[in-house]
């Protein structure tokens, strides 16, 4: 009988249909030679081809100047941005009635590396490293701009994901806004701990190491585990086991036990499911000088097999058709 499961952090209700529930194994993508496209000259990301982009950020590199080859990390402006960084937060009324104001924000690429074909699980564990430490410098860099209200750190893999590159990167999106999304995740935060005077992403990592079930893998650090309330199939969070509600405090040893973590999950889903196609997006507070005893920073990743239609779109209810402590049993092994 399928049932309704609850998100403790956003009170959402998600529901697992296991009458139409598929075995974790049947998640496995099927690849043909045709679904992989080998490095062109006209990829933008690849060295050789910098004058491509614009102007870089920062970089990893060996000696060279700038904008020049020799880097394994670099970070541009997004050529088509969805934000740029001219403009005003402040709004105003059109028409009356309705209400609009400036697209500001920044919209950055990480070049996660210079192969064309080395996704992050495949990288040497220095190079998972520094690619997460890059992170935090951007992040860092952002949110002195006090109009940014919110970061969001994500990386597409795959066609289904939205990606419409193949060579491996990230992104940063500073938006001036927050939205209603990100609001009812706060709000639902803060008052959990009002109702317990406990951070719920705490008391849930507590519950979820109590039963075990769902856990893919847990270090000193982390926790990786599929949620209760699971979205989609293979939803999994990393979540650090010490509260922390900002992402950019991270230490530098907690930072590479961090790379090590997503690299080993990802490595798993990779192995297991033939390279399924997947969002991740790092959740955070804005800035480091937003102390919260509510929020607790984490990683979800979200692997693409499924694609919300009528039901999901007019409900706001995901339907998943895999049992969590299937597929984390199946990741275990």
């Amino acid at each position: 009988m399928s049932e309704y499961r609850q998100d403790k952090a956003t009170r959402e209700w998600i529901l697992i249909a296991t009458e139409r529930a598929r075995r974790p194994h049947d998640f496995r993508v099927k690849r043909s030679l045709g679904d992989l496209t080998l490095p062109e000259e006209s990829c933008a990301f690849c060295p050789g081809n910098e004058a491509m982009t614009p102007p870089e950020f920062m970089a990893y590199r060996r000696g060279n100047e700038a904008n020049g080859p020799g880097w394994w990390i670099r970070v541009v402006p997004n050529k088509y941005p969805a934000l740029t960084p001219q403009g005003s937060p402040d709004r105003w009324m059109q028409e009356r009635f309705f209400r609009k104001m400036d697209g500001v924000g920044r919209h950055e690429v990480i070049i996660d590396g210079p192969r064309h074909d080395c996704a992050l699980p495949l990288m040497d564990d220095w190079h998972a490293e520094e690619l997460l430490w890059v992170y935090r410098e951007r992040f860092l860099v952002l949110q002195q701009d006090a109009r940014i209200k919110l970061i969001i750190i994500f990386k597409n893999h795959g066609l289904a994901s939205g990606s419409s590159v193949q060579h491996p990167h990230s992104q940063i999106i500073a938006t001036s806004v927050v939205p209603l999304n990100i609001r009812n995740k706060l709000y639902e935060a803060a008052r959990y701990y009002d109702e317990h005077g406990r951070c719920v992403y705490c008391d849930m990592v507590r519950e979820e190491l109590q039963d075990g079930k769902r856990i893919v893998m847990e270090n000193e650090a982390f926790v990786v585990y599929h949620p209760f309330a699971s979205r989609v199939p293979f939803e999994t969070w990393i979540v650090p086991k010490a509260h922390e509600a900002c992402f950019a405090l991270i230490s530098p040893h907690n930072s590479k036990t961090f790379a090590h973590t997503l690299k080993a999950v990802w490595l798993r889903l990779h192995m297991a499911l033939n390279d399924p196609d997947l969002n991740y997006v790092l959740h955070t507070r804005r800035s480091i000088h937003e102390v919260s005893e509510s929020y607790h920073w984490h990683l979800q990743i979200m692997p693409r097999f499924t694609t919300a239609a009528g039901f999901e779109l007019g409900s706001g209810i995901y339907i998943n058709t895999a049992l969590p402590e299937e597929t984390a049993a199946f990741l275990r092994e």
